[in-house]
């Protein structure tokens, strides 16, 4: 794993309101240019799994069984 440089302001929590505040280590590499850091990988699996959900949950409503010559029982989304 990779040396990450922490934040050391507001008594290491990061930047109150995304205020950076010169003379903490991190503050200054973003004032520098550097990019954010992404979230956990757990919180990102959430939230593709949120997104994921949301996809189906509209294809699911947007389904026209008059359209796509459903039967008499439509199985759409049952996969």
């Amino acid at each position: 794993m990779e040396n990450l440089t922490k934040h050391t302001c507001n008594r290491g929590r990061g930047p109150a309101f995304g205020r950076k505040t010169p003379g903490c280590p991190r503050c200054d590499e973003l004032l520098n240019g550097a990019p954010p850091r992404d979230a956990h990988p757990a919180i990102q699996a959430v939230k593709r799994k949120r997104d994921a959900e949301a996809f189906e949950a509209a294809a699911i409503r947007a389904h026209n069984c008059a359209i796509t010559g459903c039967g008499r029982v439509c199985t759409f989304g049952q996969w």
